[in-house]
C-alpha cells in the first residue's frame, strides 16, 4: 500500500469513487456541501494502482476539518494511517484541532476515532434530516437498521508542543 496525496491526475477516479460508494461525490456536514472531489486529501493506492483508501479534508480558520474517511480494506490499518498522515500535517501547520461529523448510526467510526484520542464534543438534533434537502441520496437507515437522524461531532485537539517535541 502506498498513500499519495490527492492531487489533480486523481480527481477523476476520487469523483468516481464517491459515486460508487456514497451516491455522490458530496458530502454534508453541518449545513456545508462539501465537493469531495475539489478537496485536499490522501489516498491509499494497493500495489496495483487501486484506490483502497481515501481521506478528504479542509484546512480553514485554524483547524481541519476531516470531510470523509473510507477504507475498502477494514482492519488492515489502512484509515489509522491516514488519519495519522493527516493529523501529523495538521500539527506540522500549528493547527489548532482535526475535527469530523459522522452520524448517529456509524458506531464504528464513533469507535475507531474514540480508539484513537478523538472526543465527542458536539451532537446536532435532526442534522440529517436538514441534509437530505442538500443530498437526497443520504438513506434513512445506516448500519445495523438505525434510522439516520442526527449528526455527532469528534475533535483531537492539537498540541502543537508534540511538534517541538517530534522534531529534537
Amino acid at each position: 500500500m502506498f498513500l499519495v496525496r490527492l492531487d489533480k491526475d486523481l480527481r477523476d477516479r476520487v469523483r468516481e469513487f464517491y459515486r460508487r460508494h456514497w451516491g455522490a461525490p458530496v458530502m454534508v456536514s453541518k449545513g456545508s456541501v462539501h465537493h469531495i472531489d475539489h478537496l485536499s486529501g490522501v489516498v491509499a493506492l494497493s500495489e496495483d494502482d487501486e484506490i483502497i483508501g481515501l481521506m478528504t479534508y479542509s484546512v480553514r480558520e485554524g483547524e481541519c476539518e476531516i470531510v470523509s474517511l473510507n477504507s475498502l480494506r477494514e482492519k488492515r490499518g489502512i484509515g489509522t494511517r491516514l488519519l495519522e498522515k493527516v493529523v501529523e500535517e495538521a500539527r506540522q501547520l500549528g493547527l489548532k484541532r482535526v475535527w469530523l461529523i459522522t452520524t448517529n448510526d456509524n458506531t464504528r467510526a464513533l469507535r475507531f476515532y474514540q480508539k484513537r484520542g478523538f472526543e465527542i464534543c458536539q451532537f446536532y438534533r435532526n442534522a440529517v434530516i436538514e441534509a437530505r434537502k442538500i443530498k437526497p441520496e443520504i438513506p434513512e437507515t445506516g448500519y445495523d437498521g438505525i434510522p439516520i437522524l442526527h449528526e455527532i461531532e469528534l475533535e483531537k485537539k492539537i498540541d502543537s508542543s508534540e511538534k517541538e517535541r517530534d522534531t529534537n
